[in-house]
Order: structure tokens, then C-alpha cells, then sequence
């Protein structure tokens, strides 16, 4: 735009200078015209105007004349306009090469004198423009990625400096998971150690007071025998559940077939009968009469759901049913399995599928859990393309899962 401008501005000036010259040069030509006719009446001085009329001719004589004072007047009022002109266009060459901070000198109120002052106003916004970005980089650089560049619409560094911001979020995310990952490894490891190392202890304890015999008769031999194996069970248990967490974690691949989840918990209810007999309780399966089919590993399903109802069977004694709800609702397969128990406490409900949490440390001792059954459970769930979540209160607690439904066949529209 601006060169537009100073391209029509450069062709005015110079049709100015044209007419200006015309106009000086007939203008001395009248004057020399009113000279001559004053000369020729004077003896002494007109020899040689006399001469040059009759040898030469007054009109070749004026053509010569007038070419010359035009060129002349041409090249007299064009160069202080071709000087601005060739600064203005060397200001902006070092514009273009990015140095903004060169202003051009404003010599004349007219058309260039414009110019020259819109290119200082565009060049001033550019430049401060581009140190904002800069300082924002430079925050950046630092770590502070919660600063956002300005974002100026319609310009085309505002769109750089919207990729800018982007990037940073971006950058800022990826560090954040990297850091939760290395938090999530540390708090693994500190989490299996104290797990380990506590039945661990135990065990050693009482195999070195058989070691330096340190018992009264076979009886607590064989109480400590029994310590000690119940502990080195509880230690298997874990590992077995670690091992089970990380494999499914690395992506450990599932065998998917169709699955009627109507018949799946018929069938995962009757084998908890005798758990569900000790216990006096009774577990209710609610299901539609049409199949609600899923694309699953069943193998992997009957562990998630063993925690679940392991759990609600633990947990929920004093309510005497574990209820399983079974339905589909827009294009997912809804499943809760439901106790009616001691509710979990509200604070604990955000925590229960982390890695180690138990919510009564007390009573997962004594009922044996490792803290790693729901996130096992929530584990198979996600890398099934589910969803499990939980509610608790005096009335029920109920852990709802969900799964998209599989495509049905003809024959079961």
C-alpha cells in the first residue's frame, strides 16, 4: 500500500516538476524574447544577435534555447524531489530487511511528507509488536509458560503470535505430564517398597525367632509357621496385582470378541455364591430381556468385576444384596453394581481408584486388600474404551461402568 502510494505521489511530483519546467523555460524564453527586441535597437550591442538572427534564425535559435533551460529547469526542481525520494526508498529497503527502527525523515507537509509519516506510524506498530513478541519469547524461554503474547486480529504477526501461544500451551502441557509421570513412577515405586517391606518384615521376624529357636513347643512353631505363611500370601497377592496393573498399563493386548453382559454377571454371580452364602448375603442380577452385547476380553472383564463385587460383598455385608443393573442407553452399555453398606466418605471418593489408596487402612488389613483392586478394575475398564465411576451415600454405593455398545445383527433387531 504504501508503495502504491509513493508510486502515485513520485508520478505527481514529477508531472508538477514537468509543468513547472515548462513554465520557467517559457518564461526566460519571454524574457529573453523582451531582451533581445530591447538590444537589437542599440548599435554598440546587437552585432551579434544581428549575426546569429540572420545566420542562424530566430526560431532554431529559440528550440535550442528552450530545450536547454527546460532540461535545466527539469534537473534543478526534480533532485531535491528525487533526494527525498531515494531516502524514503532506502529507509524502507532497511525496513524491509527488518530494522523498524529506522525512521524516515519528514522534509515536506505534501503527498511524500504523508508517506514518509504513515511508513513511521506502521513501522512504530510493527516494532512494538515484534518486542512484545519478543519479551514474550523471552518469558517463555524462562518457563513461564502462563503468559499469552497479545493477539492482534487481522495481522499477520498476530497470527505468529497466536501459533506462539499455541505452542507454548502445548509445550507447557507436555512438561506438566512428563513431570506427573515422574511423579506417578516415584509415587509407584515409594508404594510398592511400603508394601512390600511391611509383610516382608513380618515374615523375616518370625523366621528368625524359629531360626534361633526361640519357641515353646510345636504349637507356636507351627502359630509362627502360619504367621508366616499368611504373610508370604498377602506378599504374593501384591505382586501378582502389580504385575496384573503394569502389564495392563504397557498395553498388554486384549483378545475382543462379542460379549452378552446379560449372561456375563449371570454366570460371575454364580460363582460368588458360597462368598455371598458366608457372608448372608444374596447378589440380584436386573437385566433387559434383549442381549446388550460389547466388544470385550472377557478374561480381562470377570477380574475387573471380581473387585467390584469382592468389594461390595466385603463392604456391603450389613446391606444384605449386591445388586448388578444391566441397560443400554443411547448407543452405551450401562452397568452398576450396587451395596448397601457403610457409605465411603466424601473425601476419599476422588482418591479410590488411585494406585495404594485404601480408604480404611484399618479395614483393608484385615480383609486383606493390596489398594490396587480398583485401579486394576479401572484400568481393564479404560483400555476397553469405558468408563467407571462411583457414588456413595447412607442409601447405596453404586460403581457404574460404561462401554459402547456393538453393532447388533439383523436377526437380534
Amino acid at each position: 500500500m504504501i508503495g502504491r502510494n509513493l508510486f502515485h505521489s513520485m508520478r505527481w511530483k514529477f508531472f508538477v516538476v514537468f509543468v513547472s519546467s515548462i513554465a520557467l523555460t517559457a518564461l526566460v524564453l519571454l524574457l529573453g524574447r523582451l531582451l533581445a527586441s530591447f538590444i537589437v535597437n542599440y548599435p554598440t550591442f546587437n552585432a551579434p544577435l544581428i549575426w546569429t538572427i540572420n545566420n542562424i534564425g530566430s526560431r532554431p535559435v529559440m528550440i535550442v534555447s528552450g530545450t536547454a533551460l527546460f532540461i535545466f529547469f527539469y534537473f534543478l526542481t526534480s533532485r531535491p524531489v528525487i533526494r527525498y525520494t531515494t531516502e524514503i526508498a532506502g529507509t524502507m529497503q532497511e525496513m524491509a530487511k527488518g530494522r523498524f527502527d529506522v525512521p524516515i525523515p519528514v522534509k515536506s507537509p505534501g503527498e511524500l511528507g504523508r508517506i514518509a509519516s504513515h511508513a513511521n506510524d506502521v513501522a512504530e506498530e510493527l516494532n512494538n509488536y515484534l518486542q512484545e513478541i519478543n519479551y514474550g519469547l523471552r518469558e517463555i524461554a524462562k518457563g513461564r509458560f502462563e503468559h499469552d503474547i497479545p493477539v492482534k486480529p487481522g495481522n499477520d504477526l498476530g497470527t505468529v503470535a497466536e501459533s506462539i501461544n499455541r505452542m507454548s500451551a502445548q509445550l507447557h502441557r507436555s512438561i506438566q505430564e512428563e513431570r506427573n509421570a515422574e511423579k506417578t513412577k516415584n509415587d509407584l515405586i515409594t508404594g510398592v517398597s511400603h508394601d512390600l517391606r511391611t509383610p516382608l518384615t513380618s515374615i523375616l521376624g518370625f523366621l528368625q525367632l524359629i531360626e534361633n529357636d526361640r519357641y515353646v513347643d510345636e504349637v507356636e512353631l507351627r502359630y509362627y509357621v502360619n504367621i508366616a505363611y499368611e504373610k508370604s500370601l498377602g506378599l504374593k497377592n501384591l505382586i501378582d496385582d502389580l504385575f496384573e496393573y503394569t502389564s495392563i498399563n504397557n498395553g498388554l493386548p486384549l483378545k475382543l470378541e462379542q460379549l452378552d453382559l446379560n449372561g456375563f454377571f449371570r454366570q460371575l454371580a454364580e460363582e460368588f455364591v458360597p462368598s455371598l452364602e458366608n457372608a448372608g448375603m444374596t447378589c440380584r442380577v436386573h437385566a433387559p430381556e434383549r442381549p446388550v452385547r460389547i466388544r470385550a476380553d472377557g478374561d480381562r472383564l470377570v477380574r475387573a468385576y471380581e473387585n467390584l463385587i469382592s468389594n461390595a460383598i466385603k463392604y456391603g455385608r450389613k446391606g444384605k444384596f449386591v445388586d448388578i443393573h444391566i441397560q443400554e442407553s443411547d448407543g452405551q452399555a450401562v452397568v452398576k453394581v450396587c451395596n448397601y453398606g457403610e457409605p465411603i466418605p466424601e473425601r476419599d471418593l476422588p482418591l479410590i481408584f488411585d494406585r495404594f489408596y485404601r480408604v480404611e487402612q484399618s479395614r483393608s488389613k484385615e480383609t486383606g486388600g493390596t489398594g490396587l483392586g480398583l485401579a486394576i478394575t479401572k484400568s481393564i475398564i479404560e483400555v476397553h474404551g469405558g468408563n467407571i465411576s462411583v457414588t456413595s451415600d447412607r442409601r447405596e454405593t453404586c460403581f457404574q461402568t460404561t462401554f459402547p455398545v456393538s453393532v447388533r445383527r439383523e436377526h437380534e433387531v
